[in-house]
Parts: C-alpha cells; sequence; structure tokens
C-alpha cells in the first residue's frame, strides 16, 4: 500500500524546487507544474511506476511521456525527488549547456522523448505500448501526462483511436484538468464530466478523480493498472499553481516565474518540510524481450529495360531485407496496396500496423516504436506526410531513427490533381536537420537505397514514383548514401543535365535527341538528394559550360536549390527546370510537357543556354 504520508512530504519538495528552480532561471511553467504534482508524486512514489533509476534505458521500466512538455520543472524536480537530479543541476534550469532544458529532450537522460508542441505525447506512448503488447511481449506500461488545452488538439484523438483500435490495456493517460490555458479558461473548463464523455466514446476506460488527494489518485492508479482490454484515461480535477495562495487557479499567470519576493512568501505557504526528502521507486520485473530470428536475405533479380514503379520495389525491398533487419516494423496510412507496404505486410504481418487515415498520430506512434528500438518504415501518399510535419519536426528533437516514405509525387501522377501531387515534400524533408532524402529511379536503386536506409540511423525520406519506369542498373550496382550515378558521358559533353526520380528518364531520352543535333550532354542521377554528391557535381561544373536541374517538383526546396547550394562557391552557371505553373489533372506527359520538366522542354533548354 502506498505511503500516502510520505508522498505528500515529497508534493511539497517537488513544489519547491519547481518553484525555486523558475525563478533562478526567470522563466518557465510553475502554475503548469504545480497542478500536477500530487498526480505525479503519487504515480512515481506510491508503487505504481516501476522503474530502475541507475539503469534508464532498461527495457522493463515503465515509460513516462509528459506531453505536456512545459511542465518541465515539475518532471526534473521529480527526478530529483528520486536522488537522480542534484540541487545544483535544478538551478541551473533552462540555462545554456544545461541538460535540463525549458521543455524536455533527451539531453536529460530521463526523457523519453522531445515534447513541447502540444498533442503529441499521446502518440508516442501509443507506440512505446504498441511494441510491449505485440513486439517486445514486456509487461512494462506506458503512462503520459496530458494537459487540459492539448485536449483540443486532433492528434490526442487520433492517437485515442487507434490506441483503442489496439486494445492498449499497457497505457494510461493522465488529464492534468487544471481549467486554465495560457490567455484563460480552456474549452470544458473543470466539467470533468465532458472529458469523460468523449474519451468513453472513443473506447477508453475513464476514472474521474480530484487531482490534489492523493489517496484518492493511488485508487485511481489501482483501477487503472486493472483494467482489462482498453486504455485507460485518468480526468483529474486540479488547480493551476496548487500550494500557492498567490496565483492558485488564478488566470494571467501561465508561463511566469515568481520574483524572489514572492518566492520567498510561496515557499512559507507550502508549510514545512524538509528538502532533502527523497523517494524510491518500485523495481521492474524484468523479462527478456521477444526476439525475431534473423535469416538470409536473398538477391535481387530484375533485368535491365524491366519497367516497375519505384513504389513497388520499395515493397519488395522491405519485405526482402527484414530477415537482416529483423527491428522493422512498417506502419502505413490506409494505402498500402498503393505505397506497396503491403507487400511487406503479407509475408510478415506480425510486424506491420495499420494507422488508418491518421498521419500525424502515425509519425508520433513511429517515434514512440523507434525509442524502443525498433526501425520504423512510415509510407503514405508524399502529399500527405505534409500534415505531419510537425511531427517529424519534433522527431528530430528526439533523435529518432525514423525511415519515411512517400509515393505519388509530382505531376507525372497525373490525372489525380494537384492535391495529390507532392509537389513539396523533398524541401519539407530537406529543412530537418541531418535528414537524408533520398529520389531512386529504377527498381534496383530503390531496393539498394531501402538497404541503406535501414542502416543509416537517423531520419530518411524516399520518395516513389507511381508509374512504371524502366531498369537502368545492373543487380549487382553500389549506391551508397551521398552517392551519385552519372548514367551518360562522353569527352565532348557540353552540358550537364542533373535528375532522379521520373525525369531522369526524360534526361535520358533527351540526350538521345540531343545527340542526333551533335550535343552531348552529360546526364547525372542525383538519387541523394540530401547530402549531395558535391564531388559529382564540381566535376561536372569544371568540365562542361551549364548545369540544367530537372525535377519533378516545385523549384522552391527541390533538386536545383540543392545543386546551387553545392556549386555556390564553384562560379558554375545552373539553371533548374521544375514545377512552376499551378498544376491541373491530364495524364503524365501532358503535365510534363505543361510545366517545362518533359524531355521536349530538356532539349529546348539545352539549345538556348548553348
Amino acid at each position: 500500500m502506498a505511503n500516502y504520508k510520505k508522498i505528500e512530504k515529497l508534493a511539497k519538495v517537488i513544489r519547491y524546487y519547481s518553484l525555486v528552480s523558475t525563478t533562478e532561471a526567470g522563466s518557465g511553467h510553475p502554475t503548469s507544474s504545480l497542478s500536477a504534482t500530487d498526480l505525479m508524486a503519487t504515480l512515481m512514489f506510491g508503487g505504481f511506476f516501476k522503474f530502475d533509476a541507475n539503469s534508464p534505458k532498461n527495457e522493463n521500466n515503465d515509460r513516462l511521456l509528459f506531453s505536456k512538455g512545459h511542465a518541465s520543472p515539475l518532471f526534473y524536480s521529480l527526478w530529483l525527488a528520486a536522488g537522480k537530479v542534484s540541487e545544483k543541476q535544478m538551478l541551473n534550469l533552462r540555462k545554456f549547456g544545461s541538460p535540463l532544458e525549458g521543455h524536455p529532450t533527451p539531453a536529460f537522460k530521463y526523457t523519453e522523448a522531445a515534447t513541447g508542441s502540444l498533442g503529441q505525447g499521446l502518440s508516442i506512448g501509443v507506440g512505446m505500448a504498441l511494441n510491449a503488447k505485440y513486439l517486445d511481449k514486456l509487461p512494462y506500461k506506458t503512462f503520459v501526462l496530458l494537459g487540459d488545452s492539448e485536449m483540443a488538439e486532433g492528434s490526442v484523438w487520433e492517437a485515442m483511436e487507434i490506441a483503442a483500435f489496439y486494445k492498449l490495456n499497457n497505457l494510461v493517460g493522465i488529464i492534468d484538468v487544471n481549467r486554465l490555458g495560457q490567455r484563460g479558461q480552456t474549452m470544458y473548463g473543470h466539467n470533468l464530466k465532458s472529458y469523460s464523455k468523449k474519451i468513453a466514446s472513443f473506447g477508453w476506460k475513464a476514472i474521474e478523480v480530484d487531482g490534489h488527494s492523493v489517496p484518492k489518485i493511488a485508487a485511481a492508479y489501482k483501477k487503472a493498472l486493472a483494467s482489462k482490454g482498453k486504455p485507460v484515461m485518468i480526468v483529474a480535477k486540479t488547480l493551476k499553481g496548487k500550494g500557492v495562495k498567490l496565483f492558485e487557479n488564478k488566470g494571467g499567470w501561465h508561463g511566469k516565474a515568481l520574483n524572489r519576493d514572492q518566492l520567498e512568501q510561496a515557499i512559507k505557504g507550502l508549510g514545512s518540510f524538509n528538502k532533502k526528502e527523497r523517494g524510491k521507486l518500485a523495481k521492474p520485473l524484468l523479462r527478456k524481450p521477444r526476439t525475431p530470428k534473423k535469416g538470409k536475405v536473398k538477391a535481387i533479380a530484375y533485368s535491365k529495360g524491366e519497367e516497375l514503379a519505384t513504389r513497388k520495389a520499395y515493397g519488395k525491398a522491405l519485405a526482402r531485407i527484414y530477415p537482416r533487419f529483423t527491428s522493422i516494423v512498417s506502419l502505413d496510412a490506409e494505402v498500402s496496396n498503393s505505397t506497396y507496404a503491403e507487400t511487406f505486410k503479407n509475408e510478415h504481418p506480425e510486424r506491420f500496423f495499420e494507422m488508418f487515415i491518421a498521419e500525424q498520430n502515425m509519425v508520433g506512434t513511429a517515434l514512440g516504436l523507434a525509442n524502443r528500438g525498433k526501425i520504423p518504415f512510415v509510407s503514405t501518399f508524399a502529399a500527405f506526410l505534409s500534415r505531419a510535419h510537425d511531427q517529424i519536426r519534433m522527431s528530430q528533437y528526439s533523435n529518432a531513427n525514423i525511415k519515411f516514405v512517400g509515393s505519388h509525387a509530382g505531376v507525372s501522377i497525373g490525372q489525380d490533381g494537384g492535391s495529390q501531387m507532392a509537389l513539396e515534400d523533398l524541401a519539407m524533408m530537406r529543412s530537418i536537420l541531418g535528414s537524408v532524402v533520398l529520389y531512386p529511379s529504377d527498381a534496383v536503386s530503390t531496393e539498394k537505397l531501402v538497404e541503406e536506409m535501414a542502416k543509416h540511423r537517423g531520419i530518411s525520406y524516399m520518395r516513389t514514383t507511381r508509374v512504371g519506369t524502366p531498369v537502368l542498373y545492373k543487380n549487382g550496382k553500389k549506391f551508397v548514401i551521398g552517392g551519385s550515378k552519372t548514367v551518360r558521358k562522353s569527352k565532348r559533353d557540353k552540358v550537364t543535365i542533373v535528375s532522379a526520380g521520373i525525369t531522369l528518364h526524360e534526361a535520358i531520352a533527351a540526350h538521345e535527341t540531343l545527340k542526333k543535333s551533335r550535343i552531348n550532354a552529360r546526364v547525372i542521377d542525383l538519387y541523394s538528394v540530401k547530402p549531395v554528391d558535391r564531388k559529382a557535381l564540381l566535376k561536372a561544373a569544371r568540365e562542361t559550360r551549364a548545369i540544367i536541374t530537372v525535377e519533378d517538383h516545385f523549384a522552391e526546396g527541390g533538386i536545383g536549390e540543392a545543386v546551387k547550394d553545392a556549386l555556390s562557391e564553384s562560379g558554375a552557371k545552373v539553371y533548374s527546370l521544375a514545377v512552376r505553373k499551378m498544376p491541373r489533372s491530364g495524364t503524365p506527359k501532358e503535365l510534363m510537357d505543361y510545366e517545362q520538366i518533359s524531355r521536349k522542354a530538356i532539349v529546348k533548354k539545352v539549345k538556348s543556354v548553348l
């Protein structure tokens, strides 16, 4: 049974350090921290949260996510109360070089994932819970603290739907219903019934509780952990700034630290406590995760000239390489029969998760899986990854190892029209710090690059093509991240055409047409858009009079700009053919002609440049 008096003593210590650290920093969110203090102190020190604090990466540990990342002073103070953060470290909150940042990041070793962009923590928790229940077969639980303001975010409800669908009874959400957001009252204020009705309608069990009564909170956790067949959400009525009369349950204090005089009065108001009081965490059950056996990987076997869409080659590659990379999991947004993730699903159904049309949650879930050591391949139509750009952006702060694959990109998809064309995806993915962006043009390069993605640690993106394209390369050809292939070359080349994907085939066709006019054009397959093969581009710039880039993507942020950046100090002349008009429905040929990225347009551009 939980020692309630001990927890109440620890709660005072936690409140004290949440206040002192933010005053020392001159900024932060003490009121948001104080409202959830009793909830979190009871969870961690009431025997419900099982965690080996000396081994934070232990695969048997329960997981704790602060989706309301601005309550980081509470998060760090909890670990101080567990004996893992010193007072000196707490007083360096938010200072340059301190791992205790304004919102939690993995710089602090007890952080599961970077949070702070609201509405994302529950999705990450879904990924961790899926991993425990369906992959590793481990008994650990995942707890997610949510703020009431972020319950207006659609991604939270996406996560709730999928958690109920997969019957994640090992997932517990805790809503800190403190009534006050940044600028005033939240949508439902303290109306717990409104939250509970919605939560129940999404297939969760809702448990309402007084968020400042330790015995009642303990009883709620006990009930939550006994849940069978469905996830649980604890809906806790709390007071923002609880324990400090100056700002308790008062508006206008969000994100404001107390000054030193106010701090002194606040500490007196907490009553007597020993700031050296520390608590113990319950130890996790030790179990070995289920580990799939590795096997042999079949060699690829394509014939030159054979036509196959790179999206189909992606699905074949993922299924083919799994025996070597047994940490792979596949997530798809209800289009696996078009992205061809279904090829993997058919061969390894236990490693495939249907995420339905909820891309934000799909990316957050992938982050949760990645953080538990899996290699998630996330696929959908490239256009719809833009919905999840914030989740992708946030995953970079978690040092994520996620592989994104976007199909049906560019005007070459044809009649479906502009809404489906993903003319911004290369720019979006290039903007992610340290990302890898790949755009293969045939089945062989696709297969080889999927394998390179699996080997590479970090965020990577592959753009695949809808229509079939002929195989250009021999099966044994090597492809590396940061490389390129010169597919047409002579000693008399006057110009270099740089392209990738669908327009590479247009560039090759243009090369053949130009030869008939006695114009030799070098053609480079820039399959690695980030990082680019600067060495090959500089060589081409020295040996030919101009560089012409061709891409089925808007001019902003795509291949043209990648090449211009690589050659910015060389003095090379770089011309860019890209999608510059509002696209329409039509055949792929009509649209590529219309946008002037077809073989005909390339020939015309080369002649005008020369």
